[in-house]
């Protein structure tokens, strides 16, 4: 073996070694317990694909290779239905030859499925009686398991079909309450999200493989210098773009998660009216008494198609009564989480000066208002029904003064001002998550963000060793290569010995 092989094989052994750890490493923070160290591909599984209940049609869904036989066995038909075309057959118990239903059958054949193996999906009427029958006949089939939660996306995923950011776009997508989330759930799971970070991924690999290729054959002058320059200015570049997508505000995670909006402000400012008129019901008890909520109300709107969670809050003031002092602290607490403070204010019992106004607002609002601080703050002017039409007329005169909050005039007796308020809200609300069809796709899970920055402080580490000892600056390379490949589920030794390969002549 001549000793330009003799080093190929060396980092081959390598890279192959280093690509045993990561699939380790990911498979022990990605997977599930109960889907690691086991081997659950050779068996069928089936079960309930839509909702519980009753309803119209309800989707019955096999995956695996006895799928084909299930099929003959429930229908008596011996010749295969054309793939991903509606066949109307009966439905029979494979044990008793009753009868069940009347359906519609579905033939997918691997691996154009959402599994990628052989599905059948039968369309059948949706009394819990028919589901019931159709779902035992299955169960009596020795080849045929019960589905776990979320296997049949797993197997999509195995089998290459999705990765884990097209799988947690689709759980998004099913669990999406609003028409913004439903947007960005979409993108995702389209693998826009995904395909950037492949992107920085085969980037990355393409640096892992070069400096690797530096440090083993430098020395038969097999590579050239500016290899490594190559590599520096790479992985700049990389640092510079993730610092960019970190950057972000949080604006994907608000809005997967609901952007917390918290009413507060002094006792009897009508906090708990105002959240009873925006979600139109009465989700917190109102009374004359100071002090009335003592905890944290909350109510979940969709507000322009944003998805907000609203927080009613303890009045602020001083109190003796320990219930209340608690109430008072979470309200406080609450005032600092916030990703929208709205501002309570008795229009009828603070003075017409704007400096009186401040001052009040600094007063009961400490915790976010210091420094002049208004940004994320909406004041409301509530309870302007009880002014006289010439202090109406004052307070909306400083609409718009820049020393002041953006603020509204409003009545929850009257409805007064109500559709202003909903208008900033949504201001604020565009403000913080933006269009999600719009831009580079933001990250949307704590997941992400906390690979991202371990990759980002791997790249950051390069540079820190890059001068003194260029074996351990391959190894962040490395570490940031297996942050990003945590977050979509790709990266192996072939990606890396491919690269080796394709840009070296080695050895011959």
């Amino acid at each position: 073996m001549t000793g330009g092989a003799v080093l190929m094989y060396k980092v081959a052994i390598r890279v192959v070694l280093q690509s045993a750890l990561t699939f380790r490493t990911w498979q022990v923070n990605v997977l599930p317990k109960k889907w690691r160290h086991r081997d659950v591909l050779r068996d069928t599984i089936f079960a309930l694909s839509s909702g519980h209940g009753k309803c119209g049609v309800s989707v019955i869904r096999t995956s695996g290779p006895a799928s084909l036989d299930a099929l003959q066995l429930l229908t008596r038909r011996k010749q295969l239905p054309s793939p991903r075309k509606v066949t109307l057959t009966p439905i029979f118990c494979p044990k008793s030859e009753e009868l069940l239903d009347r359906g519609l059958v579905v033939w997918f054949s691997g691996p154009h499925s959402f599994t990628g193996e052989d599905c059948c999906e039968y369309h059948v009427h949706g009394g819990p009686a028919v589901v019931r029958g159709v779902l035992q006949a299955l169960g009596g089939i020795d080849t045929l398991r019960q589905a776990e939660p979320g296997e049949f996306t797993k197997r999509a995923f195995q089998n290459g079909k999705l990765d884990l950011t097209e799988v947690e776009g689709l759980g998004d997508l099913i669990h999406a309450d609003t028409e913004v989330q439903r947007r960005q759930a979409l993108r995702q799971m389209s693998g826009e999200l995904g395909k950037l970070y492949q992107r920085w991924s085969n980037r990355l690999m393409t640096a892992v493989a070069h400096i690797e290729a530096y440090i083993d054959f430098s020395e038969d002058d097999n590579v050239e210098d500016d290899v490594l320059t190559a590599v520096d200015e790479e992985v700049q570049r990389l640092r510079k773009e993730l610092e960019e997508h970190l950057s972000d505000s949080r604006r994907g995670e608000r809005l997967r998660d609901g952007i917390h909006v918290v009413l507060a402000g002094a006792t009897n400012a009508g906090k708990s009216s105002l959240l009873n008129v925006l979600c139109q019901r009465p989700a917190a008890i109102v009374s004359p008494i100071p002090g009335t909520t003592r905890d944290v109300v909350e109510t979940t709107l969709n507000i322009g198609g944003y998805p907000i969670i609203m927080c009613d809050t303890a009045g602020l003031r001083d109190s003796e009564d320990p219930v209340e002092k608690e109430g008072v602290r979470r309200a406080k607490e609450r005032q600092g989480e916030a990703d929208i403070l709205v501002a309570v204010v008795d229009s009828s019992m603070v003075g017409l000066d704007k400096d009186y106004l401040l001052a009040h607002l600094q007063g009961f609002l400490f915790a976010r208002l210091q420094a002049d601080d208004f940004s994320g703050v909406i004041l409301v002017l509530n309870k302007v029904d009880l002014l006289q039409q010439s202090t109406f007329n004052h307070l909306q005169g400083l609409c718009g003064d820049p020393d002041l909050p953006t603020f509204c005039l409003l009545s929850c007796h009257s409805g007064q001002g109500v559709g202003d308020l909903l208008a900033i809200l949504r201001r604020h609300l565009e403000d913080l998550c933006g269009d999600p069809m719009e831009g580079s796709p933001s990250i949307t899970q704590v997941r992400h963000r906390q690979h991202h920055t371990k990759c980002l402080e791997a790249l950051q580490q390069y540079s820190v060793y890059r001068e003194q000892d260029l074996v351990i600056a391959a190894e962040e390379l490395r570490i940031a290569l297996r942050q990003l490949g945590m977050i979509t589920g790709k990266v192996g030794a072939e990606d890396i010995l491919d690269i080796i390969f394709r840009d070296f002549c080695i050895g011959k």
